[in-house]
């Protein structure tokens, strides 16, 4: 297990009451749903606080847990940058094809898909940057069987089904949300690395970082679903998030190779909400070029990562399913982490 070095706020560059500040904001109700968060400064635990609060895992009610350090947390679509970088470690071992590779090439067993010359010019890249130019709608709840998503897990062959939806547009012209996009990268990785996509994540990834505990949910196909399934501790993910921060290196060893980091965090596609998109990964833009990063998923899950000021946010909430159950991590991260920084 990783062992980690503490900072007080003071020492780290807070303001001495940072860490209570957030709690006297949770107790008003500030910070609804709230369940934990991790401030790295300088590769050192900052602030670190946990809150109790009703969670679940994938749907699935967990009642009120009474959350602390040691408690896996559900990340959702945190789940696809980490997928994300994931691909980076196998098309480094020569287990993937690369983003200018022809998407179908990969799936022959799909040849009257293959033989479509509109889908012929799908590459791995539209993929990694979820330009596909196919139809495909998360905007529906989770709940709804019209939503992409579930319509894709109650598939009989999810994979046909992702690439077989219908064109709406050019390849790379237009970002669409999908999960279907990650679940194909999932695929990949799995497929050519001849392991499980957890556990080819628990080799070379998590192990490598001292994450030695961790669940990955599986889907109705009895795989780990890539788009939303994994668990992870917040200082696991806070140590994911310093990973970028010192270029895909950890302890004398190149987890995540930095040409694969460069292209990730390099803008692809710009989202229509005020994001630009890489491979997998979100890039608020703060400058040109974007110096934040960012994963995010249902419920308020986030992963933030600041270069330009040594720091790393990891926040777990249970606001699931919520239209704005973003804005609890939003708050905290802007108001009472970068906020509380001393001036």
């Amino acid at each position: 297990m990783r062992e980690w070095q503490s900072l007080s706020p003071v020492e780290a560059g807070f303001r001495a009451d940072a860490g209570e500040r957030i709690d006297k904001a949770f107790a008003a109700g500030e910070l609804k749903g709230l369940h934990g968060v991790v401030v790295l400064r300088q590769g050192k635990i900052a602030l670190e606080r946990y809150f109790p609060g009703a969670d679940e895992i994938w749907g699935d009610s967990r009642g009120v847990v009474a959350f602390d350090a040691g408690e896996l947390h559900d990340l959702r679509s945190v789940s696809k940058s980490i997928v994300g970088l994931l691909y980076g470690i196998a098309l480094a071992d020569g287990l993937v094809p690369g983003p200018t590779a022809p998407l179908l090439a990969s799936f022959p067993e799909y040849p009257d898909l293959t033989a479509d010359a509109a889908r012929q010019r799908l590459r791995v890249s539209h993929v990694l940057a979820m330009t596909m130019g196919t139809q495909w709608d998360e905007c529906l709840p989770y709940s709804d069987p019209r939503n992409s998503e579930i319509a894709m897990e109650r598939a009989p062959d999810r994979y046909r089904f992702i690439l077989d939806r219908p064109i709406d547009r050019s390849p790379g012209e237009a970002w669409t949300y999908s999960g279907g996009a990650t679940a194909l990268l999932g695929h990949l990785i799995a497929k050519g690395s001849g392991m499980p996509l957890g556990s080819f994540a628990r080799e070379r990834l998590f192990a490598p970082l001292g994450i030695g505990d961790f669940a990955w949910i599986k889907g109705s196909n009895g795989l780990e679903a890539a788009a939303s399934g994994l668990r992870l501790r917040p200082r696991d993910l806070a140590a994911i998030g310093q990973l970028l921060l010192d270029k895909g290196a950890y302890g004398g060893r190149q987890v995540v190779p930095a040409d694969w980091l460069e292209a990730s965090l390099t803008s692809r596609i710009r989202t229509g909400d005020g994001l630009d998109y890489g491979y997998h990964w979100y890039l608020p833009r703060y400058g040109t070029p974007s110096v934040r990063y960012g994963a995010f998923g249902n419920g308020g899950q986030r992963l933030v990562v600041a270069p330009d000021l040594d720091i790393v946010v990891a926040v777990t909430a249970g606001n699931y399913n919520q239209p704005d159950g973003w804005q609890t991590s939003v708050k905290l991260t802007n108001e009472f982490v970068f906020g509380g920084l001393a001036r």
